[in-house]
């Protein structure tokens, strides 16, 4: 029993480390101004994407009779990576580290549930319809706490633009979340159809990844303008990107998929944070209680509901189960 707890811990330990990485993105790529995001997006998983597939290369050599009959899986994982990485880091610029993240991440489980009713029939629950419905008003909140309560005609000028702009980011936030959703749907996919999940994960990466450096030839001049720039890429690439997703890996084969869900949760609030912290980003009370939403629509999706008929079938009710927790 000592072993299995101290085997539990580590894989939250694991995904909770992962998590954390994962939401020093924002803060990291902030630090590049002059760099578009697009180059930051297609560098960071583009770079990353390369490392994922050369550690997982074994693997997908083992498995090449597989992943050669699964290849429009991979090729639509890839394309969902692709899209993923442009409108992520392009949803923050537009509307701020702490809020695209939230967008993006608070999304990703309402696509996913929409796409399993899509392309697998399963009925939408009525804890889904809350989920979902946390998170569409979080964004709506934060979309209108970021337009601000303008004084003047001046001020309402720039309110509006900025109004506008953060739809667009938080539009391009929901795009990346339905992209994440796309990508974990094919991955598991690929993994029931016999690949391991390095396997499955190297190969989507490694094509993804080819497309993302046509993207970063195109428009990653302003990356090599100095050398913060070339370290901004290097980390976002190296410790985010490819040291995260080990993480994770580890986590998940020490923990269950809903505890792993749960404790990344953590992301959105590291990355609000940071952007508050470091960034120097502001968010009015009204922002604040967006982001609570949005991390209220994860939890509802994603937290464990106790089984009270197996507890009571035990000789516990509710208040006695409380009691023994």
């Amino acid at each position: 029993m000592t072993a299995a707890r101290h085997d539990h811990g580590l894989g939250v330990a694991c995904v909770l480390g992962a998590s954390i990485l994962w939401g020093t993105t924002g803060t990291a790529s902030a630090l590049a101004p002059t760099v578009p995001p697009l180059a930051v997006g297609s560098a960071s998983m583009g770079f990353g994407g390369l490392l994922l597939a050369a550690t997982s290369a074994p693997r997908i050599v083992r498995s090449r009779s597989q992943v050669a009959r699964s290849w429009r899986l991979v090729a639509i994982g890839a394309l969902a990576v692709l899209v993923y990485a442009l409108a992520f880091y392009t949803s923050m610029r537009l509307a701020g580290v702490a809020v695209g993240t939230a967008v993006s991440i608070g999304g990703a489980p309402v696509a996913a549930a929409l796409l399993e009713r899509i392309l697998d029939g399963r009925r939408l629950s009525g804890r889904w319809a809350a989920g979902a419905a946390l998170g569409i008003a979080g964004a709506v909140v934060l979309c209108l706490a970021r337009g601000g309560v303008p004084s003047d005609a001046a001020a309402g000028a720039a309110a509006s633009g900025e109004a506008a702009q953060t739809v667009a980011g938080v539009a391009l936030g929901a795009v990346a979340a339905a992209s994440y959703a796309l990508y974990s749907f094919t991955s598991h996919r690929l993994i029931r159809a016999g690949l391991s999940s390095r396997a499955a994960v190297g190969a989507t990466f490694g094509v993804a990844a080819l497309g993302l450096l046509v993207v970063l030839a195109a428009t990653g001049g302003a990356l090599l303008e100095s050398w913060r720039n070339v370290a901004v890429g290097a980390y976002l690439a190296g410790i985010p990107m490819f040291l995260g997703y080990i993480l994770f890996g580890w986590g998940l084969s020490r923990v269950s998929a809903s505890t792993a869900t749960t404790v990344s949760l953590a992301e959105p609030v590291v990355a609000a944070a940071l952007a508050v912290a470091v960034v120097g980003e502001r968010l009015p009370i009204l922002g604040w209680f967006g982001m609570v939403l949005i991390v209220g629509c994860l939890a509802v999706l994603t937290l464990p509901l106790p089984d009270w008929s197996r507890r009571r079938r035990r000789g516990f009710g509710p208040a006695e189960a409380e009691a023994e927790g």
